[in-house]
């Protein structure tokens, strides 16, 4: 086990427990890459719970629990200025086919996780079949434009042993990077 962080991750700001697999103390409010239950996401440390036996006990324990990969970078800054386009389409898309067909329901937001590989619709009230056949229509189409293929797993692994150094082969700046520019010989795959 890494040190342990109470992460805030998510549109809605749901708090976890992230183990650190780097065993890093990460600082307040440092962006960062987790591995939670619905995939990779990025969000916000709120404290390291490690060294402190007391604050440690304090945290609730049925929080969820991932691992906090590292730190968010300007590569991670990229994609998440893609998401935010691809999100922003999805939410307009959503409403004109609510409105095309009729259905009454208010879209709160639209949230596509870092790895591109699950977007969710936020509604207010109860979801019926015909909005639950929208959103999944909905789904498939913005998944397929913003799905990294193997490139989503290079995000939370790297593109091998020694990633981000000279002996691996990539760029300096780590597999992220590297992945973008096309600079690596085994994660040649760009978002799409």
């Amino acid at each position: 086990m890494g040190r342990q962080h109470l992460v805030q991750v998510g549109l809605m700001g749901m708090v976890g427990r992230y183990d650190a697999i780097d065993f890093r103390s990460y600082d307040r409010d440092a962006r960062v890459i987790c591995r939670t239950t619905r995939g990779l996401e990025a969000g916000k440390v709120l404290c390291d719970i490690t060294d402190s036996a007391r604050s440690f006990e304090e945290v609730p324990q049925d929080l969820p629990t991932g691992e906090l990969l590292r730190q968010a970078g300007r590569e991670d800054d990229l994609i998440l200025e893609r998401l935010e386009r691809h999100r922003d389409k999805a939410f307009g898309a959503c409403e004109k086919l609510l409105d095309d067909q009729g259905i009454v329901a208010t879209l709160v937001d639209v949230e596509h996780l870092f790895d591109g590989e699950s977007i969710f619709f936020y509604f207010l009230g109860d979801v019926t079949p015909e909005l639950e056949a929208i959103t999944s229509h909905l789904a498939d189409t913005y998944e397929r434009k913003v799905r990294f293929k193997k490139f989503a797993e290079t995000l939370a692994s790297g593109c091998g042993p020694d990633c981000g150094t000279g002996e691996s082969g990539c760029s300096s700046g780590g597999c992220g990077s590297c992945s973008l520019a096309g600079g690596c010989g085994s994660s040649k795959s760009q978002a799409s």
